[in-house]
């Protein structure tokens, strides 16, 4: 196991969780933000400096979805891909404690003045700032679990598209290495602007299992994971590993060759 990469991942995933899920428990249970956008570019802050954190400890995945791209693009060897996922989801079951810790007193002023029994159904209005659901008490949001795990496909195969054509060589478009991270950043707050209403735009197994499991620790039992039916795993976990499958696949047969045969500048007059 590589330590320098072992702690780049599990450092950069945790500053991304922090900053991520912090914002949705302060949406949540002060009303801080007036809209989707303001979260979103939370997110997309948290992602961005997080990466400038940590890569130059390791690859700054911060996401098993796309650790397990860059496998299967062949830009990653296999054998590391233990030690990134392992990192992954300790940095995100940290950073969901780290949330806990900070606003445990608050939740539970949350959960008095509104009646909300910690645990039952209700709670998820308050469990919804550790791991996400696509179906919520009062919610307008008309989603069914297929719909719910195309949703998170579509959004990490957008997200792992994006990351492939910011940052490969064979594409004169993409920005600076310097400036990268900023549009990556800016990317995933262009994602769950999208789909986020749909279900809380999770695009990363570990952004959403270890915060998820630090809630199911601390009093929200079954309300953590309340689909019977296995939505959790399919919709958060597989949905946003097959998109960004299918996204590193599409890029490497189709965009890749097309980009390196076309290594100028378009010219449109031709």
């Amino acid at each position: 196991m590589n330590t320098k990469e072992f702690t780049g991942e599990l450092v950069g995933t945790f500053i991304l969780v922090l900053f991520g899920c912090g914002s949705v428990a302060v949406a949540t249970l002060f009303g801080e933000y007036t809209g989707i956008l303001q979260i979103g570019l939370a997110w997309g802050l948290g992602v961005m400096l997080a990466i400038y954190l940590t890569r130059h400890l390791s690859c700054a995945h911060l996401n098993p979805a796309v650790s397990i791209s860059m496998v299967v693009s062949k830009r990653m060897g296999a054998r590391k891909l233990p030690a990134y996922l392992i990192a992954q989801f300790l940095g995100a079951f940290l950073a969901g404690w780290a949330i806990y810790l900070l606003f445990a007193p608050s939740i539970e002023a949350y959960e008095a003045s509104h009646n909300i029994l910690r645990g039952s159904s209700e709670s998820v209005a308050t469990a919804k700032m550790f791991g996400e659901y696509y179906i919520q008490p009062g919610g307008t949001a008309v989603v069914s679990l297929p719909l719910a795990i195309a949703a998170e496909a579509f959004g990490t195969f957008l997200l792992v598209l994006f990351i492939f054509a910011l940052t490969e060589g064979c594409n004169v478009g993409r920005p600076s290495d310097n400036t990268a991270p900023v549009f990556i950043g800016l990317t995933v707050t262009s994602i769950i602007c999208l789909v986020a209403p749909l279900t809380q735009a999770g695009l990363n197994p570990a952004r959403d299992f270890g915060p998820r499991l630090v809630a199911w620790l601390t009093g929200w039992g079954s309300a953590a994971f309340p689909d019977s039916s296995g939505g959790f795993f399919w919709v958060y976990i597989a949905g946003p590993i097959i998109g960004g499958i299918v996204a590193a696949l599409l890029f490497l047969y189709v965009f890749e060759p097309i980009m390196k045969k076309k290594s100028a500048s378009c010219d449109c007059e031709k």
